[in-house]
């Protein structure tokens, strides 16, 4: 990837974590550790992979791409907006009533989202179903979906791995954001995941690792795992959990908690910094 590209990506990344720290602080709730340890793989993907048109969200032939661990759409919703889906002036009103934007993705009422998620481990289930349904009407469409590592202790997320591995979906990606924390602590001390990589490829997956905050590391682990053919891939994103923002990064408080006055000014003075050294602006 050229400097320009990744410039480019580096800040849409920051805008998306300085809009949903925003739209967290108004609504008073929200979950921005996960978000932000997210944004750099939602902003590579959407502007770099998915084959998707703000101007007709529901094209049949669209790439899918469905957020398993729903509640950590914000910056999602961010580079939805900057996109282009719906208008960035939504975005401060995260979780209002009668919004558009609520604390979990909501397919009916918010255009670019391809599945109401929120309950871990239904949304790979149905990235499966949109997978296979592709393989059946002979679509070219691929399916992504991002799960967080505390999601993977749930029993139906690797009864979907089974499932996708049995029916060959290698139209399917399965992305692992890895920020070893979630809302009762350290993953590993809760319930204990690994050897991830180990698992995923007994249950018949290629496998990939990649920073998930380097998107050259992005970009490489993306494109082996589009290139794989015959089984459906998995890729592993090591991440920091609340990146973007000091106090938050690797504090597992910060899982669902909104910041304060004094906490958001900090915050948000933190990423036009970024922002600014980079080159970007509001």
């Amino acid at each position: 990837m050229n400097s320009t590209e990744k410039l480019k990506l580096q800040v849409l990344a920051c805008k998306a974590r300085l809009y949903a720290l925003e739209g967290i602080f108004n609504a008073k709730s929200g979950h921005p550790g996960g978000s932000f340890s997210a944004a750099d793989i939602y902003t590579y993907l959407y502007y770099k992979v998915l084959n998707v048109n703000p101007l007709n969200p529901n094209d049949p032939d669209r790439d899918r791409f469905v957020l398993s661990k729903g509640h950590c759409c914000p910056t999602l919703y961010s580079i939805l907006a900057l996109k282009g889906f719906f208008s960035i002036d939504e975005l401060p009103k995260l979780r209002k009533v009668g919004a558009m934007l609520q604390g979990h993705p909501d397919m009916k009422s918010t255009p670019g989202i391809d599945m109401s998620s929120g309950s871990l481990g239904q949304g790979i289930s149905a990235a499966c179903g949109m997978a296979l349904a592709g393989k059946i009407d002979n679509k070219s469409y691929k399916v992504y979906t991002l799960l967080g590592d505390g999601e993977c202790e749930e029993g139906q997320v690797w009864e979907a791995l089974m499932f996708a591995a049995n029916k060959k979906l290698d139209n399917l990606c399965v992305i692992i954001d890895c920020n070893g924390l979630q809302i009762d602590g350290a993953v590993e001390d809760v319930g204990g995941i690994e050897p991830l990589d180990k698992k995923l490829e007994a249950f018949g997956f290629a496998v990939f690792k990649m920073n998930g905050h380097d998107f050259d590391s992005i970009e490489a682990a993306v494109n082996a795992a589009n290139a794989s053919c015959g089984k459906p891939t998995a890729i592993i994103a090591k991440t920091v959990k609340g990146k973007g923002v000091s106090f938050m990064e690797n504090k597992v408080n910060w899982h669902g908690a909104a910041p304060n006055a004094e906490q958001y000014e900090i915050g948000r003075n933190e990423l036009l910094e970024q922002l600014a050294e980079l080159g970007g602006t509001l």
